[in-house]
């Protein structure tokens, strides 16, 4: 017989269960936490956690233990119970209620089923578990099957605890009334838990699945920059891991908790999310006469007039009575040159080398050099000067005027997170992803910060941000870089004061570049 000291022992056992299950965010972990708890406060030598379905249609085994037989799935043991146990069906086949399962019964009528020994119980199957028995040469006896419910009222799991155990014989008993009721109420604190734990998941698989969206409309909107939003998450995480193993140097004091991964994860996520509002022929434009299309098709256009044109004079000129092998000298000479002069406008519009200053002249001198007639007679100059100001760019493909739209999406960024109502664990998502573009030295933007102003997350994820973008094989203005190349010029970058010499050379000697390469680059780009 259970003393009073003895009920109240396991009452305020009972109290420290449910605070212990009110800390633990992992799911699996709660779970378990619930099973061993009510195995430990009725001695139970073994149990099960089954949740509903989504579809409300099975019972799905979660956690499983069987201490006399060392069985244990689920939770933080090492095998799980997929493949292993199969779904429990709520319904059979006709669609009526399928009462015969114990577990099943408890879930659909919402009602404690306590068994004293199951190889005498009416009404319910146990053919299973005497196959069971029978296979191992276990005794199953006693059956306390309790249904958790949340606060809609609404099952979504049920406990089941099997064969208590007298603390005082060591034999299998009946669970007591006083079991019940104690696993009753760990099973209402336990749907709470749960049902929290549930719904702290959705919020945060809604939230994640909204940060995809956006990616997913910025990669439809660009498919030239398609897997960037994708990639440079990983790569982040990558560095900051070898950061966080670290165990001299600077960064020695650096550690991450679950916690930190998971601000630093949705940071990079959205490091990028600004870049809805940039116009897409801006972050499409691969080459420098691109808007909607290539403008370079209309000046080969024009080309090809003022060659008709010159031809019509060499025509006239022998008319008029100029000598024909003279004026056949002129006409050669003069589309000699303006082939050539073509051949650079056609080279200088693809942006992929540095221009030289002489060409830069060159192309100035060409838009004034030749004259064109539109269909109407007026002349215009072979280049205007919005097609002058693009093919002079010295390097890449966009003018300063599209470079500052460009940047821009940096400041949309900070802008938009900024709106969001973080929560604690969050609220250096902001400053994480929009300091990306900031530079060691205080030359990056847009606020211009220096080293020492900046997380070392943003830092992090600079690096990531910059080798990504320099080995991307899906940009439309550049070929991807080999991986050799890429280092050269990050480390051009690390002594320059553009990014934290001390990460780069995490990046450098854990070969962090190398798990990247392997799992994200073309075979040929990795040469190191």
């Amino acid at each position: 017989m259970e003393t009073v000291n003895d009920l109240w022992a396991r009452l305020d056992q009972l109290n420290d269960i449910g605070a212990a299950l009110s800390r633990e965010k992992n799911l699996g972990l709660l779970l378990e936490k619930i099973l061993l708890a009510a195995k430990e406060i009725t001695h139970a030598d073994g149990g099960t956690v089954y949740r509903v379905s989504a579809d409300r249609q099975h019972l799905h085994y979660e956690i499983v233990r069987t201490d006399s037989l060392n069985i244990a799935f689920g939770g933080s043991a090492r095998e799980a119970t997929s493949g292993i146990f199969p779904d429990l069906p709520l319904y059979l086949p006709d669609g009526s209620p399928n009462n015969h399962m114990v577990a099943a019964y408890s879930a659909l009528q919402a009602w404690t089923v306590n068994i004293p020994d199951a190889y005498e119980a009416e009404g319910f199957d146990f053919s299973g578990t005497r196959k069971f028995d029978a296979r191992t040469g276990y005794r199953s006896q006693s059956f306390l099957t309790v249904p958790m419910k949340n606060h809609e009222n609404e099952i979504i799991g049920v406990l089941q605890l099997i064969n208590a155990i007298s603390p005082k014989t060591g034999k299998t008993v009946a669970f007591s009334a006083q079991d019940q009721r104690l696993v009753e109420s760990l099973a209402s604190q336990a749907a709470v838990a749960l049902t929290n734990r549930m719904l702290i998941e959705q919020l945060e698989n809604l939230f994640e699945s909204t940060i995809r969206m956006i990616n997913t409309a910025i990669n439809e909107k660009s498919p030239y920059t398609n897997g960037h939003c994708e990639r440079v998450p990983e790569l982040t995480m990558m560095i900051a891991e070898a950061v966080d193993s670290e165990t001299q140097g600077p960064l020695a004091d650096f550690s991450m908790s679950d916690a930190d991964r998971y601000e630093l994860r949705i940071a990079s996520l959205m490091h990028d999310c600004g870049k809805i509002t940039t116009p897409v022929h801006v972050v499409d434009k691969s080459t420098k006469l691109e808007t909607i299309y290539d403008r370079i098709h209309l000046i080969d256009a024009r080309i090809e007039i003022v060659r008709r044109d010159a031809r019509i004079r060499k025509l006239e000129a022998v008319v008029a009575g100029k000598p024909k092998a003279e004026a056949e000298a002129e006409w050669e000479a003069f589309t000699a040159t303006l082939d050539d002069d073509r051949a650079l406008l056609i080279k200088s519009n693809i942006g992929g080398e540095r221009m030289h200053q002489e060409d830069v002249d060159r192309i100035r001198q060409i838009a004034s050099r030749y004259r064109w007639h539109d269909a109407v007679g007026v002349e215009h100059p072979l280049l205007d000067e919005d097609e002058v100001e693009n093919l002079t760019i010295v390097a890449g493909t966009l003018t300063a005027k599209e470079r500052n739209v460009i940047n821009y999406h940096i400041v949309a960024t900070i802008k938009m997170l900024e709106l969001l109502p973080w929560p604690r664990h969050l609220k250096r998502v902001p400053e994480f992803a929009g300091g990306h573009h900031e530079r060691m030295d205080g030359r990056g933007y847009p606020k211009g910060l220096r080293g020492d102003q900046m997380s070392v997350q943003a830092r992090m994820m600079a690096i990531a941000d910059i080798f990504e973008a320099l080995t991307a094989a899906d940009r439309p203005y550049k070929k991807p870089m080999k991986v050799s190349q890429a280092l050269s010029i990050l480390e051009s970058f690390k002594s320059g004061g553009h990014i934290d010499p001390e990460l780069y050379d995490v990046f450098v000697r854990r070969q962090v570049y190398q798990r990247y390469a392997k799992a994200y680059l073309k075979p040929e780009q990795l040469d190191v």
